[in-house]
């Protein structure tokens, strides 16, 4: 297995052992320059690697290429066009230019603007990102060359999500420079972000996932009671793993190993039908690229194996929810991890200097991180008693905390905790160095060894937000460290106060101890740290003064951009649970009512019969599981008829935040109101006139 894997690794992607192979010397040399300096692209070169390209993919069986990209709606997009071009005596011959690599022109007016574009001003342009390769995605329409681009308006605004990820990471990059060269290092000509997104996700049987509307057109159980069983044994977390998801998993391994994507580490995850997919890690564009293909190719070899593949934040009421944790990190051109506090990071001013520009980007930007991380789905896991809570706070570890309270009370580090050796007591165990520190998995951004692990990024987003804030976030701490350093006469003591003074000022973002705990949260209060505890409340702080200063600054978000994406952040949430609450009235009115008369219906009859036949009978029981389903199913009738109300209302509401505010406080809590009643009902009515499969058979028969 490992020399076919070595075989068929990266053998669907144009990288750079097939440029070599394929494009001239001066042509790769040319690329490579305009990717690893962010210098503009030769049109001539292009016209090269088009034609290169083609007949790589051609070769490999394409007739099709397309502009692969990720619109604001938070997944790929792309528009198929052919080799074909005529030729005479009615004959064809296949092409593909340097212009069509270059550029392309899907219709933007139907893409979510949040009002860059008017519906009938439909140009937009695709442009090639030649810092991430192209492949090839094979289906049952044929082979495809995809081609990863930017997207933009006519005007110019950025209507994707890698043009602003592209962005931030070119401002990271200038700034950490800057902080490498003040410590000497001259020969770091650029940075580049290093990410690596753990994947969590949810797999059920395919026929009994078609029986639920609400997992199909909402991605979760808007109903369901929690079976006898759930995750409390703890028994599903890295346990042995079944037959069928191991033939599933074995399957998308080969996938996104052709397509070049770092599968590493597979796993049953702490709920019961959950699991995850880590890879290593690679630059946050090329990250960003590979974690939607992961989440594509899920979701087509699921099908295939008559699985269904669940992303969403919360599939499933009562059980963890998904996540998608963030690994971020920073390296130079010349290979060093700026986050490697080394051995004596005492001793390391260059990463406390730089562990320090991070605290004070979390602490002062809080209120973005915590929006890179929202979305429907995520409300009910940020803040729910799991991985992790609302409220940003930084985890370090005893090594680092120990440093810093140092550099607080002394103005001086003099020493850094050493790991001990562990010991089991067992003596055929060879002992060996433990780390210096922990983990703590209640943290939202904790410092794990040499890199910082966001984990509220959802199982279902797009990590670009969360990278795309990051960047900018620490690149303009970059920014003002190095124009004070810059201007020292004393190096060595300006970073060394600049150091003390800024954990100083911010050492209230770090938080060590238990983040579900309700001490937390009034701890929380007490240092003035924000709790937003939902997506909308998070999304004013994208268009405030300070945010629009920050991404204008660093040339990443105009203020027109980032003012469109907050109105498409309210839509998309009042979309969200708009479909949710009509789905839920749709099930209601159609499959769960129904059930339950039919079923209290042959229980009357029931009684009736019984009596009929033995007068003196008990009936007793029979009656009282009568009038109880009776009683639960007037109070979900009422429910209903109040959550169609609100849906009623929510509709004539036009401005966009405050129709998401409504879709949030009265539609979602008439949505939690009709979900009780029936949940109920589900544990009293008889299995057989139950309409949908339980969350028992979704969990625990796959």
């Amino acid at each position: 297995m490992a020399e076919k894997l070595t075989d068929i690794f990266g053998i669907d992607v144009f990288d750079e052992k097939t440029m070599i192979e394929r494009l001239p010397k001066k042509t790769f040399a040319a690329l490579k320059k305009t990717i690893e300096n962010s210098e503009d692209l030769d049109p001539q070169i292009a016209e090269v690697v088009a034609n290169a390209m083609k007949d790589w993919a051609i070769e490999r069986g394409a007739t099709h290429y397309t502009h692969w990209f990720q619109p604001m709606t938070g997944v790929t997009a792309e528009k198929h066009d052919s080799f074909i071009s005529p030729a005479p005596e009615g004959q064809i011959i296949m092409e593909f230019s340097g212009k069509e690599l270059i550029k392309g022109e899907p219709d933007a007016s139907s893409f979510p603007s949040g009002g860059l574009r008017a519906t009938f001003e439909a140009r937009g342009y695709t442009a090639w990102d030649c810092t991430s390769p192209a492949f090839l995605k094979e289906d049952a329409a044929g082979v495809t060359l995809c081609i990863p681009t930017a997207f933009c308006s006519y005007t110019g605004e950025a209507l994707d999500k890698k043009t602003p990820l592209l962005r931030s990471m070119e401002a990271i990059s200038k700034q950490a420079v800057r902080i490498c060269r003040l410590f000497g290092h001259n020969d770091v000509t650029s940075v580049s972000v290093s990410v690596g997104p753990e994947q969590e996700y949810f797999i059920v049987d395919r026929e009994k996932y078609l029986k639920r509307e609400d997992l199909v057109f909402s991605g979760r159980t808007l109903f369901g009671a929690m079976p006898p069983k759930g995750q409390e044994l703890d028994d599903h977390y890295f346990g042995s793993i079944q037959e069928r998801i191991a033939a599933f998993m074995k399957e998308i391994n080969i996938e996104l190993w052709k397509l070049g994507v770092l599968c590493k580490t597979q796993h049953n995850e702490a709920a019961p039908a959950q699991h995850e997919l880590a890879p290593i890690y690679s630059t946050a564009n090329i990250a960003t690229d590979h974690n939607q293909l992961v989440m594509d190719t899920m979701k087509k070899v699921a099908k295939r194996h008559g699985l269904a593949c669940l992303l969403h934040e919360k599939p499933f009421a009562g059980v963890n929810g998904s996540g998608k944790h963030d690994n971020w990190s920073l390296v130079t051109n010349t290979g060093k991890n700026l986050l490697d506090p080394g051995k004596t990071p005492h001793e390391n001013i260059q990463f406390l200097l730089i562990l320090s520009a991070v605290l004070e980007a979390v602490d002062t930007h809080a209120d973005l991180l915590r929006l890179s991380a929202s979305n429907p789905g995520n409300d009910h896991r940020l803040g729910a008693d799991e991985a992790p809570p609302a409220i940003i706070s930084v985890y370090l570890g005893e090594q680092l905390e120990d440093v810093l309270s140092q550099l607080i009370e002394t103005g001086e580090a003099t020493s850094s905790k050493q790991g001990e050796r562990l010991k089991t007591g067992v003596h055929t165990i060879p002992e060996f160095r433990k780390d210096a520190t922990d983990r703590n998995r209640t943290s939202p951004f904790a410092f794990t060894g040499n890199k910082f692990e966001f984990r509220m990024v959802g199982s279902s987003m797009s990590i670009a937000d969360a990278n795309i804030t990051l960047n900018t976030i620490v690149a303009d701490v970059f920014e003002q460290m190095a124009d004070k350093l810059e201007k020292a006469d004393d190096f060595d003591q300006a970073v060394h106060d600049l150091i003390k003074e800024t954990v100083t000022k911010h050492q209230r973002i770090v938080f060590n101890g238990n983040g579900y705990s309700e001490e937390w949260v009034e701890e929380a209060a007490r240092r003035g740290l924000p709790n937003l505890p939902s997506m909308v409340a998070a999304v004013p702080s994208l268009v405030t003064d300070k945010s629009i200063q920050l991404f204008a600054k660093h040339k990443v978000f105009t203020e027109v951009e980032l003012r469109s994406r907050a109105e498409i952040l309210y839509e998309s949430y009042s979309k969200a649970i708009n479909i949710e609450a009509k789905t839920m009235m749709e099930m209601a009115n159609r499959l769960f009512i129904p059930a339950v008369i039919k079923f209290t219906t042959t229980l009357a009859g029931s009684i009736n019969a019984v009596k009929a036949a033995v007068p003196t009978a008990d009936v007793s029981v029979q009656t009282e599981l009568l009038t109880q389903t009776s009683s639960l199913l007037a109070e979900a009738k009422a429910a209903l008829t109040k959550l169609t109300n609100a849906v009623e209302k929510a509709a004539t509401i036009t401005n966009g935040e405050e129709q998401a505010i409504y879709f949030r406080d009265a539609v979602f809590t008439a949505m939690a109101e009709l979900r009780t009643p029936i949940d109920k009902l589900e544990t009293m009515v008889d299995k057989e006139y139950w309409p949908v499969p339980t969350y028992g058979d979704l969990l625990f028969e796959v």
